[in-house]
Parts: structure tokens; sequence; C-alpha cells
């Protein structure tokens, strides 16, 4: 006690920390709160009233208290390659692309008129001279709409806009796998899901024909008098049947750890992860599923690795969406994991409590006042991540390295900006 009574407070201490009597502590402390908080009450409306006259100071100040997350400070490989495996982002790398090519045209167009104003010189056709003159202002004109076009449609989209664009897929992707990126009309999906040996996970594939249409579940069994039939041979069992891709499940511990998608007739494989898997009957508020063909939705696939994986969920479903079931299934891709989900949607009137619909510029969308969106998820639910990708049917194994395309591996978590897909 001696020793607490002879301790002496620095000057630098608060008045609550100096003070000996706890209750009269708590009291200050308590009145450093309120003005605390008066502080910034009062901050606050002064710096509303300021906003309310000037808008652009709101505009910087939301600007420079913008959080930076992952995604926003995500790290791309500078090169001009779009092979496998790059992380590259294809639109900035076709953008690039074109601008250099209008680049060299315009040094092209502009060489031509130096050459032209060289012979020209001792010409006397003057109107020669002014023809080429128009002619070199229309292409002129031309390449400045087109740059103009360009601007517009790159500043109409909205930042947070997700949705891959798999008109911008890479020409090598196209070659290195003909069967996926192919000009003829796809065929209608047919999908055979079966299982591991032994597996017990029927259940579960009676919930995977449920989210891909047209699909048969085949089990496999590991009975004395049956064949254990490897995934080449149902694969090809399956093509000769006319079946456009083959889904086994994986299982460990009697729950699905895994996903193994082949596209038919020959190839790619994709071998998946399966983690957090719910079934619908599950979720608190779900809906029951119906036999529509539904709408897809793949979100922020960006590299070349992404937009080949989002060929592959495109395959799986019918080109033609029925909009009657009004059933959606998302794909969206985040760090490089795969959260699939499915919801039906319905259009609804505006009730007075919900706020209008704002777009990015601030201001409340036209034609939109009285309607909004519900949505009932469907389910299941679960999340998957890509492990490797092989150019034939099932495992590279004995084919050569050259089958195995991309393989993922711990190192390239690294650097946690960076991302495969």
């Amino acid at each position: 006690m001696g020793a607490h009574k002879g301790r002496r407070s620095s000057a630098s201490t608060s008045l609550t920390q100096r003070t000996r009597n706890k209750l009269k502590r708590q009291q200050l402390h308590i009145l450093q709160k309120k003005d605390k908080d008066k502080q910034l009450r009062e901050e606050r409306f002064r710096r509303k009233k300021e906003e309310d006259k000037d808008p652009e100071l709101r505009a910087a100040r939301l600007e420079k208290n913008k959080p930076q997350t992952l995604e926003t400070k995500r790290v791309w490989d500078d090169v001009d390659d779009d092979s496998l495996g790059l992380q590259v982002d294809v639109e900035q790398l076709k953008k690039r692309r074109l601008e250099e090519e209008e680049r060299e045209q315009m040094e092209a167009m502009e060489e031509e008129e130096e050459d032209d104003d060289d012979d020209d010189d001792d010409s006397m056709l003057a109107s020669d001279d002014d023809e080429d003159g128009e002619m070199d202002e229309a292409k002129r004109e031309a390449l400045e709409r087109k740059r103009e076009k360009r601007a517009r449609r790159d500043t109409s989209l909205a930042p947070s806009t997700t949705s891959t664009n798999l008109d911008l897929t890479p020409s090598s992707l196209a070659t290195k796998f003909p069967t996926l990126f192919t000009d003829m009309a796809p065929p209608t999906p047919k999908v055979l899901i079966t299982t591991s040996l032994n597996s017990t996970l029927h259940n579960e594939a009676d919930v995977f024909c449920t989210i891909f249409p047209n699909s048969t579940y085949i089990r496999r069994t590991n009975h004395r008098y049956g064949h254990k039939y490897s995934l080449r041979e149902i694969s090809r069992f399956a093509a000769n049947r006319e079946y456009t891709a083959v889904v086994m499940l994986r299982e460990d511990s009697k729950k699905l750890t895994g996903l193994t998608v082949v596209h038919l007739p020959s190839g790619p494989t994709f071998t998946f992860s399966v983690t957090n898997f719910m079934e619908g009957r599950k979720l608190p508020g779900h809906g029951n599923p119906t036999n529509h063909y539904p709408e897809l939705l793949l979100n922020n696939f960006k590299t070349p690795l992404g937009m080949l994986t989002a060929k592959l969920f495109q395959t799986l479903f019918p080109p033609q969406p029925e909009f009657q079931g009004r059933q959606v299934l998302t794909v969206h891709n985040q760090r490089d994991y795969l959260f699939v989900r499915r919801h039906r949607y319905v259009f609804r009137e505006k009730r007075a409590t919900e706020r209008n619909i704002v777009g990015t510029d601030g201001k409340d969308m036209q034609g939109v006042e009285g309607l909004r969106v519900g949505l009932q998820e469907v389910g299941p639910r679960f999340t998957l991540k890509l492990r490797r990708v092989d150019k034939g049917v099932g495992r590279a194994g004995s084919e050569g390295e050259d089958a195995l395309q991309w393989e993922w591996k711990g190192k390239m978590e690294k650097d946690r900006k960076r991302f495969n897909l």
C-alpha cells in the first residue's frame, strides 16, 4: 500500500487516470465521452452543410475514404501473352492491343500524308489536293468517332459490374481447346452423373440432377460380379451415347469433398474441391426447384484460366433458358473461390418503406421507380475451388506433361494479392 501512495502520476496521463476515486473516474470518463461525441456530431453537421453547398466535396471525400480490399489491390502479370496460367486481365489486354493498332494506323496515315505532300508540291492540280485533304480528314474523323464510341462504352458500364464477357476469350484458348470453343452451334447438354466406387453420396447425386438439366445418375458398384469401370471407360461409354459431359462426385468420410467434370468426347477434364455443401431443404425459407432451364450468371472471371472455367459451366446448361421458371443459377468467382447459388426471382411493387434505386452517379434510376425484385433461395449452396485442368479425359499421368495444363499448388497463395481466375 505504501508503494501505491508514494507513486505519482505523470502530467501526460489523462485526468481520469490521475483521479484516485473510482466513482469520480467513471463520471469523468462519461463526461469526456459526451464531449467527444458532441464534437464529432458538430463536425459531421458542419461537413454536411458544406457538402450541400458544394457536392464535389462529398465526391472527393468518398473517393478518398474508399476502403482498400484484396480485390482492389489485385496484382496482374504485365505481359502481352494470354496463355493459360498467367494472371492477365483479358479485357485490359484487348484494350491495349486495340489502342496499339489505332496508334499504328494513325502513324501510317501520317506517313502517307507526308508522302502525298512531298509528291504534290510541284503539282498544279489544286482540286486533287483538296480531294486528298478531304479524304484524310474523313479518315481522321472516322478514327475519332471509333475512339469516342469505345470511351462511351467503357464509361457506360458500372464499376461494380462483374459479369463475364466470353467474347473476350483469347484465340490461344480456342486453338488449344477446340471442342470447348467452337464456332458451330453447341449440342443440347446431356450430363451423366456418377460417384466414386461404393459411394454413399446418392442423395447429393440426386441434388445435382436437379441442378444440371437433362442429367442422369448412374451408381457405381464394387460388387464381386461387377466390373470396376474407370473414369475413361465411363467417359467412352457416355460419349457413344451422345452425352456431352460426365460429372463424378468424390467423397471422404461420407462427405462430398470433390467434383470432376469431363467435357466429352475428348476433354478437357476439370478437378474441383467442394466445401460448405448445404442442401436446399436445410436453408431457411427455401423454395422448391422446378424442371425449367435456369438462367446462368457467370461473374468475375477475368483471366484466360477464368474464361476457360466459365466456358465449361456454360456448356453444362442449355443456351436458351426458360424464363417462365424464373430460376437463376449464379457462379460467382471471388479470390479463386467459386460460390454456387440458385435463386428464384419475382417482380413486385415497391414498398413505402423502401428507398429508390440509386445508380453509380448517385442519382435515382429512371424507369424502375415502382419495381423491386424479390429473391428466394432454392439451393443447394456450395463452394468450388479449381485444383487441376487436364487436356484429355481423366488425369494426365500416362499422357505426358503436355496433357496437364494447369495445377494448383500451395505456393500460389504466398502473395495474397494474386489470383488465378
